[in-house]
C-alpha cells in the first residue's frame, strides 16, 4: 500500500485572505515503511511573507523571490501524489491551501476523502493531551532536535514516524527464543538458541546481486539499505 505523508508552510492562516503556500514536503510510505522517495519544493508566493509567518518557518520574501511559482511545479506534485492516501497533521489546513492553489489554476481539488488526519487520530488516542507534532515526537521518543523551526520536508519525515506509532504499525523485532512452554516473566532475559552448524544459504549470488540492484533504486534513505551487510 502506498501512502504520502505531506506538510506545507504558508504565508498565513487563510488562503482566501491572500495567503499562499511557500513550501511543500512529501514522504512516500510503502506498506507503512519510508521508501526513500520524497518530494520537496519552495514557491514564490508572489507577495510578502509576514513577520509572524517568518518567525515560524524562517522563509523570507528575499529567499523565496527567485523560487518557481506553484503553477510551474503543480504537474510534478500531482504526479508524485498520484491517487495515494495523504497523511497530514491537521489535514484541513494543508488541503485547504493546496486546493486554493489548484483552484487558481482551474485544476480539480484534492478530494477530502483521501485525507488521513493524524491530529484527529492522536486526539482519539490521547484524549485531553496536547497533540502538536513536537508533543507526539516526545511521547513516542522520536528525535526532533533538528526541528528548530517548522520545515515542510523535515516535518513530513517526523510525521511519518509519528504516524506509524499512532496506528500501531511499528514492526516488532523478530527474535528466535527458546520455547519453554511457560510464560516468561517481564524483564527476564531471553535465551537464544544457537545452531552448532549454520544452515547453508539457499540464495544464489545472482539473486543477491539482483536484490542489491533493487534496493539501490529505492534511494539513499531507504530502510532496507541498513540490512545489505547482514547477508
Amino acid at each position: 500500500m502506498r501512502e504520502i505523508v505531506l506538510d506545507t508552510e504558508t504565508t498565513g492562516l487563510d488562503p482566501y485572505q491572500g495567503h499562499r503556500v511557500v513550501e511543500i514536503g512529501c514522504v512516500e510510505l510503502v506498506n507503512r515503511i519510508p521508501s526513500g522517495q520524497t518530494f520537496h519544493a519552495y514557491f514564490n508566493p508572489e507577495r510578502d511573507v509576514p513577520a509572524e509567518a517568518f518567525a515560524i518557518h524562517g522563509l523570507s520574501t528575499e529567499f523565496l523571490k527567485d523560487k518557481p511559482l506553484f503553477a510551474h511545479i503543480a504537474d510534478d506534485l500531482l504526479a508524485f501524489l498520484g491517487d495515494a492516501p495523504l497523511v497530514i497533521h491537521n489535514a484541513a489546513f494543508d488541503i485547504g491551501f493546496l486546493n486554493a492553489e489548484f483552484e487558481r489554476l482551474s485544476r480539480p481539488a484534492i478530494a477530502r476523502e483521501r485525507m488521513v488526519d493524524t491530529l484527529l487520530i492522536a486526539r482519539r488516542k490521547h484524549a485531553g493531551a496536547s497533540n502538536r507534532l513536537d508533543d507526539l515526537c516526545a511521547r513516542y521518543s522520536i528525535d526532533n532536535s533538528r526541528r528548530t523551526k517548522h520545515g515542510a520536508l523535515l516535518d513530513a519525515e517526523l510525521l511519518a514516524e509519528v504516524y506509524v506509532e499512532l496506528i500501531g504499525a511499528r514492526q516488532a523485532q523478530l527474535v528466535l527464543a527458546q520455547s519453554t512452554g511457560l510464560r516468561q516473566a517481564p524483564g527476564a532475559p531471553i535465551i537464544v538458541r544457537q545452531r552448532s552448524l549454520p544452515l547453508a544459504s539457499r540464495i544464489s549470488e545472482e539473486e543477491r546481486a539482483e536484490h542489491r540492484r533493487f534496493v539501490a533504486m529505492l534511494g539513499e534513505a531507504a530502510i532496507w539499505r541498513e540490512y545489505l551487510n547482514l547477508d
